[in-house]
């Protein structure tokens, strides 16, 4: 889907101001909403592409008037009503009415540096790779109602092959539990004046990570 979350290329969005990089957390609730995203994600409803998706899903002004950590806690609410975990009177009076359906599967505070240290790797075994690094290709004009991580200003553009990473999950069917379904992930370099026309300048160039669903030889 086109969410708000693609404003790559968009005027009257400023400029992005870089911040320091041992700046984790604006706020000690930001600490509890990422401390609540980790353990809500051990209950099992959901995988990161899902978890990614109900967040790009917001609608535009909701996302555009919300922090970072905003945006994770919204989205998170959702997850969870849909799931049963919580109702919309419980969120209102920010109390809970029932126990909760999978309160066996709660992140014991011990188990979270594991958990973090762990990660979430994506690769898989997966089919041979239909392209090569130095491949030209052009990315599909590739319009899903449902999740995507080809950003629309990179959709029907001329780049380059810079990578190859082998296979991974295909966040575009995970996101939907319609399976992992792995496939070649590549990294594609593009120019600026591809993306952006003729105006953008000329030195620069712009690099995604496209699976190989969103590619044909160019």
């Amino acid at each position: 889907m086109n969410g708000p979350q693609d404003v790559g290329g968009r005027h009257g969005f400023g400029p992005v101001v870089a911040e320091e990089e041992h700046i984790r957390f604006h706020a000690d609730w930001e600490r509890r909403a990422l401390g609540l995203t980790l353990a809500a994600g051990a209950l099992g409803y959901w995988n990161i592409d899902a978890s990614r998706h109900a967040r790009e899903s917001l609608p535009p002004a909701v996302y555009y008037g919300s922090s970072y950590y905003k945006i994770w806690m919204t989205a998170l609410e959702t997850l969870l009503e849909n799931a049963g975990e919580l109702t919309r009177e419980e969120l209102a009076t920010g109390q809970a009415l029932k126990p909760g359906h999978r309160a066996d599967r709660c992140l014991a505070p011990q188990a979270v540096p594991q958990v973090l240290k762990a990660g979430g790797p994506s690769d898989r075994p997966g089919p041979a790779p239909l392209f090569k690094v130095g491949d030209r290709v052009r990315t599909r004009n590739h319009q899903p109602a449902g999740h995507t991580r080809l950003p629309s200003y990179a959709r029907e553009r001329t780049g380059v092959v810079t990578a190859l990473h082998g296979a991974h999950v295909y966040p575009d069917t995970n996101a939907h539990f319609k399976g992992e379904q792995p496939c070649p992930l590549y990294t594609v370099r593009f120019t600026a004046q591809e993306l952006y026309g003729d105006d953008a300048d000329p030195t620069l160039t712009v690099s995604i990570d496209a699976w190989e669903p969103y590619l044909d030889h160019a």
